[in-house]
């Protein structure tokens, strides 16, 4: 039912929607507008994070979501949305089952660790004592995203102190970062979602420090490109980096562990096309043994689903869980907009103007900005020296195919090799390229190797504005103060566009 507010002029577009019990107010946003939600009475969430009553929630950069309810509601919208329509139609409750059988384990394995008696389980034994790691599959627009959103909000919201590690391996999502990388975060509270650009809340080394939601601290590696095909190599060994980082974190905190992950993935583990197939399995593989995954979630994909049961089946709960009616099919144009809006969030922050005729100032952008506390950031353009940084591109970009090699001629440089990029010679790509800057190599360990910088963690990402060839200096764009002087960087296939 939706009753619309009478006494609007034409630039204020404000009207009230009463959602019933289980269903769920949809909206899509065009490029350049805006909307306001506010929860007027009830109780209601989007994406598993809960609106607190009386507040105005801003929405921009073409996000797309749903505001859901279980016991039924009321929310009043402002601005124009190119869709918008309630749907009864939802998975939620099946969403919700999950989250109650990976709550049994988390329970499971806190009691364990601190030696009290493990709740009975209806007669299931196989449930065992592991918290639960999570790896999400499915195709193309199928809204695994969404589910795994759902599923960490649920947990950080169970009331039990959880912190579960969210990880995304999807490098054209971008999750804390930019696009390109791939990254792992404990949740602390729930990711909060405004804009396509923040899919998963923002890092607190682009956030400002007022927003305690979004100060993450993600663990990110520089993958450099949105298409695992262009290097699945790298992309595998990035993976397995994250795993060993996130065992040695589990190794000092036995109750942090018991809150368990759950892993985001690209759609292209799903795809069946056979020339990618074996890269796909691979991957698959890689996830399942880098994370100890113990649960597989298919969402929407029954030949997918099929595939896993013969693979896993037998070693883990494998589970096809249905897509939500409300997800979008997103074009490559789109996609293209939000890689260009992830980019400039991370320099410049984003704050979204509210819609027309908001009456009153108390309005929220992802979760926490106030008009006088906005996410707004003030990047610093530098001159640097040639030498001053080092940067690498790994494997060879432009790979003859090896079909094309003299015969019994072997390819010199493997897809994994670090090449040194010079930026004075012609065509190096340099410019308007996004680099990741390094931590620096760990001192305790002496002995150096070739490809230590495919193990680096990214700390941060500078883009090349201008290259002075003549003068040997280049001006870089970077979200904070911070010398480059001695770093070490590795450029990919993303450009930053202003």
């Amino acid at each position: 039912m939706m009753t619309m507010d009478t006494s609007e002029n034409v630039s204020v577009h404000t009207r009230q929607w009463t959602l019933q019990p289980e269903s769920e107010y949809r909206f899509e946003l065009d490029p350049n507008t805006t909307l306001a939600i506010k929860l007027v009475s009830g109780h209601a969430e989007i994406f598993g994070a809960e609106l607190a009553e009386g507040k105005a929630y801003i929405f921009g950069q073409e996000c797309k979501a749903a505001v859901f309810t279980w016991q039924g509601c009321t929310i009043e919208v402002t601005g124009h949305p190119s869709v918008e329509y309630l749907s009864d139609e939802t998975p939620m409750s099946i969403y919700a089952n999950v989250h109650l059988a990976l709550e049994q384990m988390r329970v499971r394995a806190l009691a364990a660790v601190d030696g009290s008696p493990i709740p009975e389980d209806e007669g299931d034994d196989a449930i065992g004592i592991d918290p639960p790691r999570v790896l999400v599959l499915g195709p193309e627009n199928s809204g695994k995203t969404s589910v795994c959103k759902i599923l960490t909000n649920y947990a950080v919201r169970a009331g039990q102190d959880w912190v579960p590690i969210y990880v995304n391996v999807d490098p054209s999502e971008g999750g804390w970062a930019v696009p390109g990388a791939v990254s792992a975060a404990p949740i602390t509270a729930p990711i909060q979602t405004s804009t396509p650009a923040a899919t998963l809340g923002s890092a607190a080394t682009s956030a400002p420090n007022h927003v305690s939601s979004n100060a993450l601290l993600p663990l990110s590696y520089w993958y450099g490109h949105a298409e695992m095909r262009r290097n699945p190599l790298l992309m595998d060994r990035l993976i397995r980096n994250l795993g060993e980082n996130i065992r040695d974190r589990y190794e000092n905190d036995a109750e942090g562990r018991c809150a368990g992950l759950i892993v985001d993935t690209p759609s292209s583990f799903a795809a069946s096309s056979s020339s990618s197939n074996d890269h796909r399995l691979t991957m698959i593989k890689a996830c399942v043994d880098a994370f100890q995954i113990n649960v597989i979630l298919v969402v929407g994909h029954e030949k997918l689903n099929v595939e896993m049961q013969r693979t896993y089946g037998n070693r883990m709960a494998v589970l096809k869980i249905a897509k939500s009616g409300g997800v979008v099919e997103l074009d490559a144009a789109y996609r293209e907009r939000v890689h260009k809006y992830q980019l400039h969030t991370y320099f410049y922050g984003h704050v979204m103007q509210p819609p027309p005729g908001l009456p009153s100032k108390a309005y929220v952008q992802g979760g926490e900005q106030t008009p006088d506390q906005t996410m707004h950031l003030s990047p610093l353009s530098a001159s640097v020296n040639f030498g001053d940084i080092v940067i690498y591109r790994i494997g060879e970009e432009t790979m003859a195919p090896s079909s094309a090699l003299p015969i019994g001629a072997a390819r010199v440089v493997s897809e994994m090799q670090p090449l040194v990029v010079e930026p004075a010679i012609g065509g190096s790509g340099l410019y308007n390229a996004i680099l990741a800057i390094l931590a620096p190599p760990n001192p305790d360990e002496s002995e150096r190797y070739d490809e230590e910088i495919l193990d680096l963690p990214a700390v941060g990402f500078v883009a090349i504005t201008a290259l002075d060839i003549p003068n040997r200096r280049m001006t870089v764009l970077s979200p904070s103060p911070g010398s480059l002087i001695g770093r070490t960087a590795i450029v990919g296939s993303f450009e930053w566009q202003e």
